[in-house]
């Protein structure tokens, strides 16, 4: 096995270097490594004179450390992967020793018996092959990522005299694109690292209560769709528009939205009923109305042995003192689980039943419910009172606070504003910074629809059963005519018709009872 310099057919070194700085320059512009590859062997097959060439990668893949094939298609010449190659570390073919050793190879097929790996490569990319040259592709480690293969329908000349500094320049095309190969792997693998990182983030928030579970998750789905939706329009969007680091800021701003949730106490973030706290309180009142029971059973007793006679009338009223103390309790059981409104009539019963009384095992006379009991079964709205929702309405400062506090580079700097403004309202009446419509980017606008529209329909919620999309379009119609919600943004929602794409895909079939939003425009 003989290792030549390749050849360039006569060019000289004046009408290469030029075009050798142009190709430097078209490398490092590459942000995929398809194209990469294929500008980098475009430009070696014309330096060498070759007829065709393929390139191998390493790659930890799911079938092993390997060497994967990027060779040009028959229909545009350009190169794609072909996973039939895929070429396992312990073979022994030319590919896995060039890549093993480091080393240049060149193989004239008269003169030696290829492996018939090998072999089989050649006919089915290069049947008409002669010689074959095999080139490492180092990182800036100096670490053999990957291997460049041409092939030569013809013998391969042994030298590079007729080309000015031809070795040199040839290595260098290698060493540059081997970097750039190695610096935009670099970039996918930290990118990838983050997409991973951000996701587990948000499955950490959302398994800290399984009454938000999957809201990270869902969150931007809606986001997205809504975003294509608003690219998509000619009309009232038409000068917004999102590449590619668009995009991608605005997946990670959607991922990360909730993350100042991780601060939130456990004990608010997871508070399914008003009397929960570590546990939920209800069993403790449901003991004392068992003790106020017994203590009418007994009075009952009691009187019987002193005015048997009075026998009936004292049962009947017994009966009727349980059968309204089951009531109560009853009722108490239901408020607990909290609902979207709680009538005045409600709350007063809840301070009535509050004024009776019963006798601990100390024999002390107490109220049947304590004051704070009072105050949180008489919540209004959800499951939260005022002090607690403050606390969660402050896992928005914390998110600005944990986004603002990280070096995003320049493709990501939106992130915290994007993230940080899905509580805010169109007229500056929502929180943390209080931001009006003109203060808010489009972006963080859409975020703010896709939380209220995945939150109103999530089926995870305690306090009140998932709302059917009639129900949820007209809250949401209701918070767009209050000013809360982006007007062109939620006339874009509905005539897009986000709300039934989503729902086709993560809502329970019975909460779909909507096909024409029209109404809820």
């Amino acid at each position: 096995m003989t290792i030549f310099e390749p050849d360039t057919d006569g060019r000289s070194g004046k009408d290469v270097l030029p075009r050798l700085l142009r190709v430097a320059q078209h490398l490092s512009e590459q942000k995929d490594v398809p194209r990469l590859m294929d500008a980098l062997l475009r430009e070696a097959r014309f330096l060498c004179n070759a007829d065709t060439g393929w390139v191998w990668l390493y790659r930890d893949a799911d079938e092993g450390e390997g060497l994967f094939c990027l060779a040009p298609t028959t229909a545009s010449g350009t190169v794609t992967e072909n996973a039939a190659l895929f070429r396992p570390l312990d073979g022994s073919g030319l590919v896995e020793t060039c890549f093993a050793d480091g080393e240049p190879l060149t193989v004239v097929l008269a003169d030696q018996t290829l492996p018939d790996v090998d072999s089989g490569l050649l006919e089915t990319l290069a049947p008409d092959c002669r010689a074959s040259q095999l080139w490492p592709l180092y990182n800036h480690e100096g670490r053999v990522t990957g291997v460049l293969q041409l092939a030569y329908q013809r013998a391969v000349p042994h030298n590079l005299e007729r080309l000015e500094n031809g070795h040199l320049i040839f290595q260098s095309l290698l060493t540059y694109g081997g970097t750039a190969l190695s610096n935009l792997t670099q970039v996918k693998d930290l990118k990838g690292l983050l997409d991973a990182f951000i996701k587990v983030l948000a499955q950490a928030i959302d398994a800290k209560s399984p009454h938000t579970s999957a809201h990270c998750q869902r969150v931007p789905v809606i986001t997205e769709l809504l975003a294509q939706a608003a690219c998509d329009d000619q009309e009232q969007f038409a000068e917004f528009s999102l590449d590619e680091d668009g995009w991608y800021e605005l997946h990670v701003a959607a991922w990360l939205h909730d993350c100042g949730k991780l601060a939130t106490p456990d004990s608010v973030l997871d508070k399914s009923t008003k009397l929960h706290t570590l546990h939920d309180r209800i069993d403790e009142v449901a003991s004392r109305f068992a003790a106020l029971r017994g203590e009418i059973c007994f009075r009952y007793e009691r009187d019987c042995l002193q005015t048997p006679h009075l026998e009936p009338s004292l049962r009947e009223r017994m009966e009727q003192e349980i059968d309204a103390l089951t009531g109560d309790l009853t009722f108490l059981e239901r408020i607990n689980r909290g609902g979207e409104a709680m009538a005045a009539e409600d709350q007063q019963r809840v301070r009535d039943i509050a004024a009776r009384h019963w006798t601990d095992a100390w024999g002390q006379s107490k109220p049947l419910l304590t004051e704070d009991e009072v105050y949180n079964l008489c919540i209004t709205r959800g499951t939260l009172t005022p002090e607690e929702r403050q606390i969660i309405n402050g896992h928005m400062d914390v998110t600005l606070d944990m986004l603002g506090s990280l070096p995003f580079p320049p493709k990501l700097r939106q992130v915290p504003e994007y993230a940080g403004g899905h509580h805010e309202k169109m007229d500056g009446t929502g929180f943390p910074l209080g931001l009006t419509r003109e203060q808010m980017s489009i972006p963080a606008r859409i975020m703010a629809i896709a939380d209220i529209f995945e939150a109103l329909t999530a089926k995870e919620r305690p306090y009140k059963t998932p709302l059917k999309l009639s129900e949820a379009l007209a809250i949401m119609q209701r918070m767009r005519d209050s000013d809360h919600l982006d007007p062109d943004l939620y006339r874009l929602f509905i005539r897009s018709r986000v709300w039934r794409q989503y729902g086709e895909m993560h809502l329970d079939p019975v909460q779909l009872d909507v096909e024409d939003g029209s109404a809820f425009e």
